[in-house]
């Protein structure tokens, strides 16, 4: 089977470069809509036989959006372990403040994930936020036997990231040496038991016409 991971829409906290977790959600901006379209129209004519999200604002909206692109009947679920990471004091702020407040813990978020601690901020460290999401993983994939379902996975930049890495097996310290992962984007892999999982395609972004920024990715 095949699990199409979208990340959602671009926010007004994603262009002003603020850390957006699963206790913030910023509107999803105007064009964002339009680009939830290039997503659906893209995957149109792939059958799916389910649709899962994050039940927060940003990527539910961003599935029941790329769903209706689709013209097909499916079944959309809402999953609280699909969040995003919960970021404690950096919530909300600015790129730029948390590099001046927490250089330390923006550094070890940004490149060295094995060294991202939570002491002093608190929230979830990427081991935390794997052990709860792969359990949705498994369960969806559990959920839809057959070899040659697919199934759409809409969640978060940086929880997307981080257990995509994991499920591909790289280890703790590399989970970040893939590069970001840009809203609307497709990654998708492959699996037969829900246990080993290969890469089919990363960020991919082909479809899409408006010309990338940098607050785009994470």
């Amino acid at each position: 089977m095949k699990l199409y991971f979208i990340r959602h829409g671009k926010t007004q906290w994603n262009l002003e470069g603020r850390f957006q977790g699963a206790g913030g959600d910023s509107p999803l901006l105007p064009e964002s809509y339009q680009q939830m379209a290039q997503v659906g129209h893209y995957l149109q004519d792939i059958p799916f036989r389910h649709a899962y999200a994050s039940p927060i604002k940003r990527a539910r909206v961003t599935a029941q959006h790329v769903v209706r692109e689709l013209h097909q009947r499916i079944p959309l679920t809402l999953l609280s372990r699909l969040e995003e990471f919960h970021l404690g004091a950096l919530e909300g702020q600015t790129f730029t403040a948390i590099q001046e407040q927490y250089p330390t813990e923006l550094d070890a978020f940004r490149n060295h994930p094995d060294r991202y601690v939570t002491d002093r901020i608190g929230g979830e460290t990427f081991t935390q936020v794997i052990d709860r999401m792969t359990p949705a993983i498994q369960r969806i994939v559990r959920d839809n036997p057959h070899d040659d379902d697919n199934v759409l996975i809409v969640s978060h930049g940086a929880a997307l990231n981080a257990e995509i890495n994991a499920l591909l097996g790289t280890p703790l310290a590399d989970l970040r040496k893939r590069g970001g992962i840009r809203n609307t984007s497709v990654t998708v892999l492959e699996t037969q038991d829900g246990q080993h999982f290969d890469l089919v395609d990363w960020n991919n972004t082909s479809f899409l016409t408006a010309t990338p920024s940098p607050t785009d990715t994470i």
